[in-house]
């Protein structure tokens, strides 16, 4: 069986919504359970850690509180925190999340700097830039929450090396972009095609493992990298493997 045809069985297989269990936890399955990209985008953010214990904490947590006053935000979150993340840093990403749900939408957001030249790269560091500006608020646990803004060289362009594969904001993308029986395609105006693998420790070892990847850095240019090989596979919707290639990672199938 050649690679195309073992990950095209795999993703035949795993792209169904009876892959959300919790007997095999994803935090897709919490954020599934919504039409709300803000909370869709926290289910996200919040996906770093065993997969168990994400989902653990996404079910502990009420989002209802977007729609309520900050006072509320800051009474009901008062004594959560996850890994990194203290209860300021909880606190002040539903509080920002709320600010930005009445200004905008994410996807009227991400849109505005996507559009330009069809980047998705330019959409998440506009995003990241936005919810730092409208919290005014940094702190360590907050900053590996959202991340970084980019890397740019001196002609102002994304840095291929240099910058991480912005994994949990590529996996959002993909939740919101891609429409079937996994993905939840809330979202309107980005091509999939545009999409970039959410490149985690899994899918890294094993595109390195199925000969996708020859490069040994894990880097958003290694992102980039299986991301068109994968468009050998099918060049319209490369990140539909990107589910097949986590589980065949997590479950050590090869």
């Amino acid at each position: 069986m050649n690679i195309k045809e073992l990950l095209d069985n795999e993703v035949c297989t795993r792209n169904q919504d009876c892959e959300l269990t919790y007997d095999k936890p994803d935090p897709l399955l919490v954020a599934s359970r919504y039409k709300d990209e803000y909370i869709i985008l926290l289910c996200a953010l919040f996906a770093y850690g065993k997969a168990s214990l994400i989902v653990k904490f996404l079910d502990s947590l009420d989002f209802s509180l977007l729609e309520q006053s900050e006072q509320e935000i800051n009474k009901a979150l008062d004594s959560f925190y996850y890994r990194f993340q203290n209860s300021e840093d909880i606190k002040t990403i539903f509080k920002t999340f709320r600010r930005l749900k009445q200004m905008d939408s994410l996807n009227n957001l991400f849109l505005s700097a996507y559009k330009k030249e069809n980047n998705v790269l330019e959409g998440i560091d506009f995003l990241i830039k936005k919810i730092y500006e409208v919290s005014n608020y940094n702190s360590q646990g907050f900053t590996f929450l959202v991340s970084s803004a980019f890397k740019r060289d001196k002609n102002n362009n994304i840095k291929e090396i240099g910058n991480a594969p912005y994994k949990r904001w590529n996996m959002f993308l993909r939740w919101m972009v891609r429409n079937d029986s996994l993905d939840l395609g809330l979202w309107s105006g980005i091509n999939k095609s545009d999409l970039i693998l959410p490149l985690d420790t899994h899918t890294f070892q094993v595109s390195q493992k199925l000969g996708l990847l020859n490069r040994k850095t894990y880097d958003l240019k290694s992102a980039l990298l299986v991301t068109e090989k994968l468009k050998e596979f099918d060049n319209n919707d490369p990140i539909k493997y990107d589910f097949a290639l986590y589980r065949i990672g997590q479950e050590k199938i090869i």
